[in-house]
């Protein structure tokens, strides 16, 4: 269990506020609107309305005692990056700040975010990935150049395993898992024999999968 802070409680603040308190962490939420802070009080540990803009609110909170500081303000960039320098100067151990474009990430940087998150950014690359083939499933971006993909079994694939296959040494990918009707296989061995409605989770660099899933 984690202690954090999250201030900005529109529609991202919202969501992040509902998945911490499914992972079990305590939560103070904080924003300026009375209304926002009511509606978010039963998916929170404590909530209170404030201007995080403000230093002496933000000294009041004692940040310095939250494992992780999350600035979720969206609609007001000079407020996120006032408000994620003040948490920095009273000693936030970890702020992570929202930015809405590239711009934004390099001044929250620049002022004292540990680390930033793009949400439109992110989600439109995962969507332009995902939608834009109809044999991918799913798709993780491990980092610029390495990802994973859920997809499914090649046709030539169906009724071989994955040592007949050679699938390391001839596409250069790894099979992490395999999932069967709703049923997850993890690190399935050499053995595996592929079915025709199963689906696979590959892990390599992007040059090397893309090849492979023909995109």
């Amino acid at each position: 269990m984690k202690s954090v802070l999250l201030i900005g409680l529109g529609r991202f603040g919202r969501h992040m506020a509902g998945k911490l308190r499914e992972l079990h962490h305590e939560v103070l939420a904080v924003d300026r609107n009375e209304q926002r802070v009511n509606d978010i009080l039963p998916l929170v540990t404590n909530a209170q309305i404030g201007d995080s803009t403000n230093e002496q609110f933000i000294a009041s909170l004692g940040v310095r005692n939250f494992d992780l500081c999350v600035v979720a303000i969206g609609d007001d960039f000079q407020s996120s990056l006032e408000t994620t320098a003040l948490l920095k100067e009273h000693g936030a151990p970890f702020v992570l700040a929202r930015a809405a474009r590239d711009v934004h990430a390099k001044f929250l940087l620049r002022n004292g975010a540990d680390d930033v998150i793009y949400p439109e950014k992110q989600m439109a690359s995962w969507a332009a990935v995902r939608y834009s083939a109809d044999h991918i499933f799913d798709y993780i971006e491990l980092t610029d150049n390495h990802s994973i993909f859920e997809t499914a079994v090649p046709a030539s694939w169906v009724g071989k395993t994955i040592v007949e296959l050679a699938v390391r040494q001839k596409y250069h990918i790894n099979v992490l898992a395999t999932k069967h009707n709703s049923n997850l296989e993890p690190l399935p061995g050499p053995t595996h024999c592929f079915r025709p409605d199963e689906t696979i989770f590959i892990l390599g660099s992007n040059r090397d999968a893309q090849k492979f899933l023909n995109l």
